[in-house]
């Protein structure tokens, strides 16, 4: 998402979802595609560094792109946002 307009419409609609579908804290998972580069899966891991998250990574058929799947307990809608906009600033990560 480029436009930040558009960005913000899109975390609002996601707060309101998570705030009515879930009870907090709980659960979350994460998804990520990222281009297959250990400074880039290093840099989403160390934004959950301390967090008791379980990441999994899984490289695709060819090895060009990994899926980095990140299960975390989070406080509150605010809190999964936060986390989203974080990874966000890593240029090339797609979250899913």
């Amino acid at each position: 998402m480029k436009d930040p307009q558009e960005a913000e419409a899109f975390y609002q609609r996601l707060h309101d979802e998570l705030e009515k579908s879930t009870t907090w804290p709980s659960q979350y998972l994460y998804k990520f595609i990222v281009k297959s580069e250990e400074g880039k899966m290093e840099a989403i891991e160390k934004l959950f560094d301390n967090t008791g998250a379980v990441i999994r990574k899984k490289a695709s058929s060819g090895g060009k792109y990994t899926s980095v799947s990140i299960n975390v307990v989070m406080d509150s809608p605010e809190a999964v946002i936060l986390k989203y906009k974080e990874v966000g600033k890593i240029k090339g990560v797609i979250s899913l």
